[in-house]
């Protein structure tokens, strides 16, 4: 995909996954049993961006309890479909993490490579304890095992975007998750 789109964004989606309403019901049960988990230990929200945008913002508000929020731009993908393995830092916390209950807040586990790596970093920086809550999980693309406090939904072995999950950064901005047409990323025209 060379220079900008100018097609409606619904004309690169095969089908919708998972609907606008799902995605809310399921980080609404999520953050209501983090707030019970939280309650008085003072937690911070991390996000990896910029795809977990949106999953931050939505469980944030639904959370019951205060909570702190940092961001992290962790890169194991450079522009294509397939994850590079190796982890690249390109903005770190502005929080110090040590002595502090860490809940990541993530989009999707796909490999599992960044998401291990990142569980790792917190702990080596102290972290009090660290556990995650993930909107999607991939198990087809599974190659590192991380362990996910709060579930969220198993999706198939499909090229999904929407609610922050993007393509070359399109498709983020929709507000649910689809299945991209094939013959979007693999060259050809929608």
């Amino acid at each position: 995909m060379v220079g900008m789109r100018i097609a409606d964004v619904q004309e690169d989606i095969d089908h919708e996954l998972i609907s606008k309403e799902e995605i809310s019901d399921i980080i609404n049960r999520a953050a209501a049993q983090a707030s019970e988990d939280y309650r008085g230990k003072n937690p911070l929200l991390v996000c990896v961006l910029k795809g977990a945008v949106n999953t931050l913002a939505a469980f944030s508000q639904a959370m019951s309890i205060p909570v702190q929020m940092d961001f992290m731009s962790l890169s194991s993908y450079g522009s294509g479909t397939e994850s590079s393995g190796k982890i690249t830092v390109r903005q770190d916390l502005s929080t110090d993490v040590r002595g502090r209950h860490v809940l990541i807040v993530e989009d999707i586990i796909d490999s599992g490579i960044t998401l291990a790596w990142l569980v790792d970093e917190l702990k080596r920086r102290r972290a009090a304890s660290v556990e995650i809550f993930a909107l999607l999980e991939k198990p087809a693309r599974r190659k590192v095992n991380v362990d996910v406090k709060y579930k969220g939904r198993e999706i198939p072995d499909e090229f999904v975007v929407g609610f922050g999950l993007d393509y070359d950064e399109y498709y983020r901005n929709l507000d649910s998750i689809a299945v991209l047409k094939p013959s979007v990323y693999e060259g050809g025209q929608a």
